[in-house]
C-alpha cells in the first residue's frame, strides 16, 4: 500500500477539524475529508451557540479535559484572531437530589473548583429570568460560558490549512480498509492511502463502524430562538449566564443570554431517533414542539416565551452510557475511533483533537481514557 498521508481524517467537524490542526501543526502530512463543507448545518456543530462548563455533572474524570479545552480555545482564539469564547457563567438547577446537582458539586469539590452553591430563591434575585420552581437550588461556577461553534469549527480548518493539511470537502467516503501496512479509504472521487485514519464522523459513524456494528443511537434535537416578552435586558449576557436544568426526574433543558439572535433553548435529549440516513432526517420543526418548549418555558423562563424567531436541528450520536467513545478499532490498531459523543462534546473538541494527534502519532495521552474506551458489545468484530 502506497503511503500518501500520515492520517487521513474522515469527518472534519468538531473533532476532525480539532485533530486536523493539532496534526498539521505537529508537522505531520493530513488528508482531511468530510462529505459536506464544514461548518455546515446537516450534523452536530451548528447552531450559533454552545455552553463550556467546568464543574462536570456527568463525571469527574471529565474536568481535567476541560481546563485543558479552555486553555486551547484561548490558543486558538488568539491564532485565528476570531472571538471563539464568551464567558458568562453557568447555573446547573435542579432538586439537591437531582445528578445534575449532586454531580456538579461532585466535580467541584474533587477538583476544588470555585463555585457557589444558591437557593432557588437566591438564584432567581440574581438572575431574573431565571425562575427555579419551589425546592430547586443551584450551582453556580464562574468560569461557565459560550463557545461559538462555526467559528470554531472554521479556526481549526483554517489553520490545519495553513500547516499544511488537505481539505477535501464535499467528498462523500463510500468504504475503507486497513491492514498491517496501512489504511485506504476510497470516496465518490478517489482512493487514498495513508498510515492511519480517524473516523470522527458524527451521525455518519454507524454506517462507517457497519464492521462492527456499534450501539450507536442518533437522536434528532431542536433548537429554538425566542424573543422575550419583556425585560430583554434581564437575558442579556451580563446578566444571564448559560443554565442547565434537570426537572421531573430525567428531563433536561438549557439555555443562553440573549446575543442578538433572540433567546436560545432546547431540551438535553428526549429528541426522536434517527433511523435513515442522517441527511434525510426531518429538518423541519413542528408547531407541536415549538408549543412543548414553550410549556417548558413558562414554568422556568417565563419571560423567554415570547414570539419565535427561528428554529434548527441537529444530531446527538449517543453511546449506550453517554460518555464519549475514544478508542482504536478493536481489528486494527492503525484506525482511531472518535466523535460519538452524546450531546456534550463540542466544548472538549480542542482537547479531544490534541488527544487523537497525542494517540495518532505513538504518543500517550496525559489524560485517564478509560472512561471512553469501548465498553459494550460490539454486534460483530
Amino acid at each position: 500500500m502506497s503511503v500518501h498521508s500520515d492520517v487521513i481524517i474522515v469527518g472534519l467537524g468538531a473533532m476532525g477539524s480539532a485533530a486536523a490542526f493539532h496534526l498539521a501543526r505537529r508537522g505531520r502530512r493530513v488528508l482531511g475529508i468530510d462529505r459536506f463543507a464544514p461548518p455546515h448545518a446537516m450534523g452536530s456543530s451548528h447552531g450559533q451557540t454552545r455552553i463550556i462548563r467546568e464543574a462536570y455533572f456527568e463525571d469527574p474524570a471529565y474536568v481535567p479535559m476541560v481546563q485543558r479545552a479552555y486553555e486551547l480555545w484561548d490558543e486558538l482564539e488568539g491564532a485565528a484572531g476570531v472571538k471563539l469564547v464568551l464567558k458568562t457563567g453557568g447555573l446547573m438547577l435542579g432538586l439537591p437530589d437531582s445528578a445534575l446537582i449532586t454531580g456538579a458539586r461532585r466535580s467541584a469539590q474533587i477538583h476544588h473548583l470555585e463555585h457557589e452553591i444558591l437557593s432557588g430563591t437566591d438564584a432567581s434575585q440574581r438572575f431574573p429570568a431565571i425562575r427555579p420552581e419551589t425546592g430547586m437550588m443551584a450551582v453556580y461556577e464562574p468560569r461557565a460560558g459560550i463557545l461559538f461553534p462555526e467559528a470554531c469549527v472554521t479556526a481549526h480548518l483554517s489553520l490545519a490549512a495553513k500547516h499544511g493539511a488537505a481539505l477535501h470537502l464535499d467528498e462523500p467516503v463510500l468504504s475503507w480498509r486497513a491492514d498491517d501496512f496501512g489504511v485506504s479509504v476510497t470516496t465518490a472521487r478517489a482512493t487514498y492511502h495513508a498510515g492511519r485514519l480517524i473516523v470522527s464522523a458524527g451521525a455518519w459513524a454507524r454506517e462507517l463502524l457497519a464492521d462492527l456494528n456499534p450501539p450507536l443511537v442518533v437522536e434528532r434535537q431542536v433548537l429554538f430562538w425566542f424573543d422575550p416578552l419583556r425585560a430583554r435586558s434581564d437575558f442579556s449576557a451580563a446578566s444571564c449566564p448559560i443554565h442547565l436544568w434537570q426537572f421531573d426526574d430525567e428531563q433536561f433543558l438549557y439555555g443562553f443570554p440573549h446575543l442578538g439572535e433572540g433567546v436560545k433553548t432546547a431540551r438535553h435529549h428526549r429528541g426522536a431517533t434517527v433511523t435513515g440516513a442522517p441527511e434525510t432526517l426531518l429538518r423541519n420543526v413542528t408547531a407541536d414542539e415549538v408549543e412543548d418548549m414553550r410549556r417548558v418555558l413558562h414554568r422556568f423562563l417565563p419571560d423567554a416565551a415570547g414570539p419565535l424567531r427561528s428554529t434548527a436541528v441537529c444530531l446527538y450520536t449517543n453511546t449506550p452510557d453517554e460518555h464519549f467513545w475514544i478508542d482504536c478499532h478493536p481489528a486494527h490498531a492503525n484506525v482511531l475511533i472518535a466523535s460519538p459523543c452524546s450531546g456534550h462534546g463540542f466544548k472538549f473538541s480542542g482537547v479531544i483533537g490534541e488527544i487523537l494527534a497525542d494517540l495518532a502519532t505513538g504518543d500517550a495521552s496525559p489524560f485517564d481514557l478509560a472512561l471512553f474506551r469501548t465498553r459494550w458489545p460490539l454486534g460483530r468484530q
